[in-house]
């Protein structure tokens, strides 16, 4: 078993939140940190943890995650925001992998070409693809957009996958 830790940014800050809250007001907050993102990325480097996440949750948080990586190069992925155009910045910033959601998909449907476009931003090995689901009508379904927009990518029903 391998801990993976994890950095979230609101506002440049490290919180810790309750995930379908995100939207335009402030978010429920379990956890908000004195500390710096970078003194987490030296914390987890420090402690040998490496593919730990790194993700921004809406705007303001460029330079807190960039202090970030700085303090533990190619040990943190990023996620939050990323695409094409700008996955190799955040590369080139010291993460080790880009982390995409959203981005794949366009009213609800997977856009190929996107995942294509990451592909030959980033290279196979550090793209990392989040889908991070729901549960609706016996079915898990990739969310979208803040955990708001349930996709039209689902797997099959829990009973049949254990079967």
């Amino acid at each position: 078993m391998r801990f993976r830790p994890c950095i979230d940014l609101h506002r440049g800050v490290v919180k810790q939140m309750v995930g379908n809250t995100l939207g335009d007001r402030d978010p429920v907050t379990n956890f908000e940190s004195r500390r710096s993102s970078a003194y987490f990325a030296e914390l987890y480097r420090n402690d040998g943890l490496v593919g730990g996440h790194l993700i921004m949750l809406g705007p303001g948080n460029n330079a807190s995650a960039a202090r970030a990586l700085e303090a533990y190069p190619k040990g943190l992925q990023i996620g939050g925001g990323m695409r094409a155009d700008n996955a190799p910045r955040w590369l080139g910033l010291g993460a080790s992998a880009v982390i995409i959601t959203s981005y794949l998909f366009h009213d609800g449907r997977l856009q190929r070409h996107r995942l294509e476009d990451l592909l030959e931003a980033t290279g196979p090995d550090r793209l990392v693809i989040d889908l991070s689901c729901a549960w609706r009508d016996g079915r898990y379904f990739a969310m979208t957009d803040r955990w708001k927009n349930f996709t039209h990518f689902d797997r099959w029903p829990v009973a049949a996958a254990s079967s």
